[in-house]
């Protein structure tokens, strides 16, 4: 077997020691060349060029959410064929790693290669869905390009943590969930359109759903993790559906409180719920439009503002080592 491992050396749970020691470990059982990525960017080119190879059997990304996005990115950058795609394997090396923790993965990178190295010799893997989100035609953002998401993706409140997140991260702060947890308060406290909902879901065949102030784009459970907690926004989605939406039309300080501590205690049974809170299941395409530019982040990477964004939830996207 042939493999091509993309390194993010600015993970920030693997030492470079700990990089050296999985890249022998992996090169034991396979012919492996390991790239260190050295741009923003550089890891999709990667997935490309293994999409477009004749010979590379699967891409293993070591780093985090981030890193797993551009490999996806450019694995299916001329859309998904999984019976021909090399397959993807993920050593987890972020803060948080989501994607990997939904598979099932363990959150240690020396264990999640053992389970790996496991399911190879098992011949055990997946074919997971993924989410698709693109400019809208006839929008001001119909020219954004499409690209693919793991997990979530969100425009409105919470793409406005991520974005002040990386903003503390790019003045030297480290990537803790404290951080996270500043940020979202500090979100509440200055969002000027909280208190009235400027998003509107739109589907075919139903009404569209307005005045919302939040949305949240699942494709798996859970959605996000607290340190070892997971959190639950939408129970129900899974990498063998399509998409799911949380959305909340009220964010008062009751109803905030009211709302997150729901998203704290929730469980794979039970997510946020109420008269404020909408819950969807299983959407396969559904657009998002603003009356003003919002906050708009995929995977935890923040994209700048958009005013509307157009969802594709794609079953059966990409095989994955698990």
């Amino acid at each position: 077997m042939r493999a091509l491992l993309v390194v993010n050396p600015a993970a920030t749970t693997t030492s470079a020691r700990t990089r050296d020691v999985l890249i022998h470990a992996l090169a034991s059982e396979m012919k492996i060349e390991a790239v260190t990525t050295e741009y923003r960017g550089h890891a999709r080119d990667l997935g490309r060029r293994a999409a477009d190879s004749d010979d590379i059997d699967m891409v293993v990304a070591l780093g985090g959410d981030g890193t797993v996005n551009e490999v996806v990115n450019g694995l299916l950058h001329r859309g998904p064929d999984p019976d021909r795609l090399p397959r993807l394997a993920v050593v987890p090396g972020g803060s948080t790693n989501v994607f990997a923790r939904a598979l099932g993965l363990p959150n240690d990178a020396v264990e999640a290669t053992g389970a790996i190295l496991d399911a190879l010799s098992d011949q055990s893997e997946r074919t997971v869905g993924l989410g698709l989100a693109s400019g809208t035609p006839g929008t001001e953002d119909e020219a954004a390009p499409a690209r693919w998401f793991t997990f979530c993706a969100g425009l409105g409140f919470d793409a406005g943590v991520v974005g002040r997140v990386e903003q503390q991260r790019e003045r030297g702060k480290r990537s803790t969930h404290a951080l996270y947890l500043r940020q979202v308060a500090r979100q509440f406290l200055d969002d000027p359109h909280r208190r009235h909902g400027l998003i509107t879901l739109e589907r075919p065949g139903a009404d569209p759903v307005s005045d919302l102030v939040l949305s949240i784009i699942c494709n798996t459970s859970p959605w996000t993790y607290l340190g070892n907690r997971p959190v639950y926004a939408s129970p129900e989605a899974s990498f063998d559906t399509a998409l799911d939406v949380l959305a909340l039309s009220k964010m008062s300080t009751p109803a905030m409180a009211r709302y997150a501590t729901q998203l704290l205690t929730s469980s794979p049974e039970r997510g946020p719920h109420g008269k404020h809170a909408v819950t969807l299941h299983d959407l396969t395409d559904f657009t998002l439009k603003s009356k003003v530019p919002l906050p708009f982040q995929m995977d935890g990477d923040h994209l700048g503002l958009r005013t509307s964004v157009a969802f594709t939830g794609v079953r059966r996207a990409l095989r994955v080592i698990v």
